[in-house]
């Protein structure tokens, strides 16, 4: 077995505890499960291939430190959710496409090239110094939960609380 060799039990142990973690986490898998068990083998190959679980649709460097804003689930999967209904290579949907309301349809790339990537990670810096957030604080007014971001969460990943319960906090 090669390093990038995956068996069918690890494949469907790995579905099963993304599967178990989106739902309690207010997200959703891909209902095509064929679909959903290929990239869920896709991360389990970058992780032998790199030792972290990079997004399979996306070209990783084989850098960690590079390759943050792409471990799954990605810096981009939220947006891509709130504009797209999923994420850029599919694994995550929103209620919409897991109900069939909406279909899957072609996302473009969010990832911005490599220079721009490390232009933002010098201004992310620039925030954790001064104080201030690159994202709106998002406050759900069941529990409490705090999270930035450009957009309140689909469900609360602790009290499963709607969207609509969330209140802008800063």
């Amino acid at each position: 077995m090669s390093d990038a060799t995956v068996g069918r039990s690890e494949i469907e142990s790995l579905y099963r505890r993304l599967f178990g973690e989106a739902e309690a986490g207010g997200y959703h898998l891909n209902p095509d499960v064929a679909f959903t068990m290929d990239l869920v083998e896709g991360l389990l190959v970058n992780e032998r291939r790199y030792g972290y679980r990079a997004c399979p649709c996306r070209l990783a460097s084989g850098v960690k430190s590079e390759d943050l804003d792409i471990i799954c689930p990605c810096d981009y999967r939220d947006p891509d959710l709130d504009e797209y209904d999923a994420c850029y290579c599919g694994l995550y949907v929103t209620q919409k496409v897991l109900s069939g309301e909406k279909a899957v349809r072609p996302i473009p790339e969010r990832r911005p090239a490599e220079e721009e990537r490390t232009r933002a990670v010098e201004k992310k810096t620039d925030t954790l110094t001064t104080g201030t957030l690159p994202y709106p604080v998002w406050r759900c007014k069941v529990c409490g939960y705090l999270c930035a971001r450009d957009n309140p969460p689909e469900i609360c990943p602790v009290c499963k609380a709607k969207k609509d319960r969330f209140e802008r906090f800063l």
